[in-house]
């Protein structure tokens, strides 16, 4: 499975909505490709903060440096 193959399906994974046999493939994708890895973490963090319905500010020096970073992490993917 390949980084853009993974992106497509995870919503699906993350919803457990996802075939068990594509879901064998997506772990094994994420046990090697760390950019991945946190993208599907970040994105379990950031529902289980939405499921307790409290907004939490993200310091605005923080936040820009999240974007960058994660700006960096797509471009080096897409290359």
């Amino acid at each position: 499975m390949k980084c853009e193959e993974l992106l497509r399906l995870l919503n699906d994974y993350v919803d457990g909505d996802i075939d068990p046999a594509l879901c064998t493939q997506f772990e094994q994708h994420l046990a090697g490709c760390d950019p991945c890895r946190v993208v599907v973490d970040t994105l379990r963090k950031t529902i289980t903060l939405y499921k307790g319905e409290e907004i939490y500010e993200m310091p605005q020096e923080f936040r820009e440096q999240l974007h960058q970073t994660l700006r960096k992490k797509w471009e080096q993917l897409f290359e």
